[in-house]
């Protein structure tokens, strides 16, 4: 399958997203109760962590997170430009992203690829869509399509060759690839403080977008391609 792809008709996508209060205290009273159900769910059994321990982990759960940023990059020629949707209007930038899938990924050669896309950041996207009320674009819309005819690439489900035993984290895949860590200022759990004690979404953005270039790292990688070199990528 690799060996017939082309490079410019895929989107290499990441996103960030953090719970949809800065705290416990702040979420409604219908929705407290609804995290006080989940998170005695997801609660270890040896661990006395309360409702408002476990609320910073609310991000990675659609229901209750929203998308502070989506970065996008694809291959142009030599270079690799990337482009990031990002601000506290979730409705905002996932219109914007929403755009340019519709616009430039449209058709049944065009693929997405991010790392645990298919568990997380194809479908947790989707889900806050239609939260938001929004149409999703066809490429990310699974409704009614046959395995082959969906179009996302996951580098973390390449790696595991059918071996499902076992997470891989995209920090060790670009340290056993010899790619340049994109975890060498902030990394996923930092990202809670990192925007609603700090108030720098900024650093967040160059984060996801460092995330997003290992991605497309680890896929040539796979393919036996070079790398992307630093004077290659464009920001956009």
């Amino acid at each position: 399958m690799l060996k017939n792809l082309n490079l410019e008709n895929i989107l290499f996508l990441d996103i960030e997203t953090v719970p949809q209060y800065a705290d416990y205290e702040s979420v409604p009273e219908n929705f407290k109760k609804l995290w006080d159900d989940k998170s005695a769910r997801i609660r270890q059994p040896d661990k006395p962590d309360t409702p408002e321990d476990l609320y910073r982990r609310a991000g990675i759960y659609a229901e209750f997170g929203k998308i502070i940023c989506i970065s996008a990059g694809y291959i142009a020629g030599s270079q690799f430009r990337v482009k990031s949707f990002y601000g506290d209007d979730e409705k905002e930038l996932l219109t914007g992203f929403s755009a340019l899938l519709n616009k430039h990924y449209n058709t049944p050669q065009h693929l997405l690829c991010a790392h645990n896309g298919k568990e997380f950041d194809f479908p947790y996207i989707a889900r806050r869509m239609l939260i938001n009320r929004m149409p999703i674009p066809d490429i990310l819309n699974l409704a009614g399509k046959k395995p082959w005819e969906v179009q996302h690439l996951d580098t973390m489900d390449l790696w595991r060759f059918g071996d499902y035993k076992s997470y891989t984290s995209l920090n060790l895949l670009t340290a056993i690839f010899g790619i340049p860590t994109p975890k060498d200022d902030i990394d996923g759990s930092m990202v809670y403080d990192t925007y609603w004690l700090k108030n720098d979404i900024e650093r967040i953005v160059t984060y996801c977008q460092k995330d997003t270039l290992a991605v497309a790292q680890i896929l040539l990688s796979y393919m036996g391609k070079p790398l992307i070199k630093e004077s290659q990528v464009v920001v956009v």
